[in-house]
């Protein structure tokens, strides 16, 4: 079984990457790290660029979990780059980092997050980036 964790380099990733390798631990599983956005680095800093992928490589690998990256440029269709890969995968878990938004941002912008919960073939873990902000 794999695990397949939306990563972009913020907080939010970072927090998905963390519960998708303790995740892969308790189940013995490995990772598809999906990085994907609406355009390359120069357009959408949630492109991770060789280092970020890198680090985020050798963190899952020095937990001992095996882990194969993916990245692309999903034309505006970010939601659609994760349910195609866990379609196309055997992907058993999607794990996703989520960012607290305005209730005005949620009714305008849509969520990516939303997307992949509600049309998800597999279960959806979805977590927050600690924040010392929060009540």
């Amino acid at each position: 079984m794999k695990i397949l964790v939306g990563y972009v380099p913020t907080p939010e990733g970072e927090a998905a990457l963390t519960a998708a390798a303790v995740e892969a631990e308790l189940r013995g599983a490995s990772v598809l790290l999906l990085n994907t956005s609406r355009g390359d680095s120069y357009i959408d800093a949630r492109y991770a660029n060789a280092d970020e992928l890198a680090a985020a490589e050798a963190r899952l690998r020095e937990l001992g979990v095996e882990v194969t990256i993916q990245q692309a440029v999903s034309s505006g269709d970010v939601a659609g780059e994760l349910l195609k890969a866990a379609g196309a995968e055997d992907v058993g878990l999607i794990v996703l980092g989520l960012r607290r938004r305005s209730p005005v941002g949620k009714l305008i912008l849509g969520s990516t997050a939303q997307r992949v919960l509600l049309e998800s073939p597999v279960p959806v873990l979805a977590v927050k980036a600690s924040s010392r902000d929060e009540d």
